[in-house]
């Protein structure tokens, strides 16, 4: 009989996530490579909890792949297989970060990449001599491994799709370079357009942390892959991630709009110099007097902007962070991503708080829950906790309420002349919307004086913030 892999994507239940809602979760492609990594004469089988809670499943060989937030809801699922003595494996960025913490849950890690450990993971496994700990190596992505498509659940409205790895941008709170590297990796055009063709879904994520990346050879390389798209004539309907500089080059935006790009998260973070110095942030300090600029050029080809902000950083004032919602809501950022800024392990971030004894919240893991960007996790240097919670409250309010993003539509339907890119956005927004609106109420069951009107910042955005104190 073939030996059994129970591969699991957990989800910690009650949070307020993208999980679950089947326009805005993406597939779990790195456990999708595991199984396709995975010898044919083991049978493999997925438990996602973005749609499906967790059941017993009979397993040999259980692996699972975790973001911090579900650090604790991975943890429990492997402890139930270890009380039934079966081995479990956990891999992912969390695992990868805090290795020594996870081995108190799990019989192995893997730490990084799994394409160059897996396989002597298993071939341990059937000797009986599986190793504690795997280092992953950072390969080249000619010839990597296309994910398990089969096992994803049918609900996926969305399908996943890599084309680079890596980012040599280092920012403080990041830890895509600590895991990926600092070397921009691309996998070559031919590869990705093949499996393009594969994949049944309208809509995509280029889940690339920077799919267009810095520097002439890699804008090359992002138009070829559009212009290999439309030349194969592979229709669908796309938003990945980038750096603002993707606006540098519009033959770059042009062949994107063509080939189906709807929409770009990009990574705004903050419209002043002080905040992006705090944040390591140097893209942005090259080209913070273009910002309008090159929003209007990105707009022009028909694309939504899904700004990124991020507040409560050691430069922030109270009236900082006013004025950050005030900025976006004046600008033509598209879709609104508020996140409060979050140390996640192994990042400069995480280290700098943790050595100066700022970190709120240590009880590890069970405080992993709370890092999911949407909680004051350590002492700000310009306000009390209570402050920046009550302060985001407002902003949370102002920025996404109903009316703004009916408004924030109006305005992507007139700058994009789009109405596909328009309705993704607006889509998005609202999704936003039903996350901080949660996060609101559980503040307001916690503490009664975050219970604000959302006009607050519109009245308050130069004021002192002394009215929050």
């Amino acid at each position: 009989m073939k030996k059994k892999l129970l591969l699991v994507n957990p989800v910690t239940p009650g949070k307020a996530q993208f999980q679950g809602h089947k326009y805005s979760t993406y597939q779990p492609i790195g456990l999708g490579i595991v199984a396709a990594l995975t010898p044919d004469h083991w049978e493999v089988d997925l438990i996602d909890e973005n749609f499906e809670s967790y059941g017993y499943r009979e397993a040999d060989l259980v692996g699972i792949s975790a973001y911090t937030p579900s650090a604790n809801r991975a943890y429990e699922i492997a402890m139930f297989y270890s009380a039934k003595g079966i081995p479990t494996v956990m891999g992912g960025i969390h695992a990868s970060m805090l290795p020594q913490e996870a081995l108190r849950f799990v019989d192995t890690v893997v730490i990084g990449e799994a394409e160059s450990t897996w396989a002597k993971v298993i071939s341990d496994f059937e000797s009986g001599n599986m190793q504690d700990v795997y280092r992953g190596e950072l390969l080249s992505m000619a010839g990597a491994p296309r994910p398990r498509r089969d096992l994803f659940n049918s609900r996926y409205n969305l399908a996943s799709i890599q084309t680079t790895r890596g980012c040599p941008m280092d920012c403080d709170f990041c830890s895509v370079s600590v895991f990926n590297g600092r070397q921009y990796r691309c996998r070559p055009v031919e590869e990705v357009l093949d499996e393009l063709e594969e994949i049944p879904q309208k809509r995509i994520f280029f889940v690339d942390d920077n799919l267009v990346g810095n520097g002439k050879e890699n804008e090359e390389r992002a138009i070829s892959l559009f212009k290999g798209m439309m030349e194969r004539g592979i229709k669908k309907s796309w938003f990945s991630q980038a750096s603002l500089n993707v606006a540098r080059n519009e033959e770059v935006l042009y062949y994107a709009a063509r080939s189906g790009c709807r929409m770009l998260l990009i990574g705004i973070e903050a419209e002043k110099k002080c905040p992006l110095d705090n944040l390591s942030k140097k893209m942005n300090l090259k080209i913070l007097h273009r910002y309008n600029e090159m929003f209007k050029l990105i707009n022009k080809y028909g694309i939504a902007i899904l700004g990124g902000f991020i507040f409560g950083t050691d430069a922030d004032r109270i009236e900082d962070l006013h004025a950050r919602a005030q900025f976006i809501n004046k600008s033509r950022i598209d879709v609104i991503q508020p996140t409060i800024l979050t140390p996640y392990p192994g990042t400069t971030l995480y280290k700098k708080l943790a050595e100066s004894g700022r970190l709120l919240y240590t009880n590890y893991p069970g405080d992993w829950d709370k890092y999911d960007m949407s909680e004051a996790l350590f002492k700000p240097l310009q306000m009390s906790q209570q402050e920046l919670k009550a302060a985001m409250a407002r902003c949370y309010q102002f920025l996404l309420n109903g009316g703004n993003l009916l408004n924030k539509f109006i305005k992507t339907i007139i700058f994009t002349r789009s109405l596909p890119a328009a309705l993704w956005a607006f889509y998005t927004n609202r999704i936003y919307r039903s996350m901080a609106m949660r996060k609101i109420r559980e503040w307001k069951c916690v503490r009664g004086e975050c219970a604000v009107k959302a006009q607050s910042v519109g009245q308050e955005g130069t004021s002192s913030g002394k009215e929050n104190k």
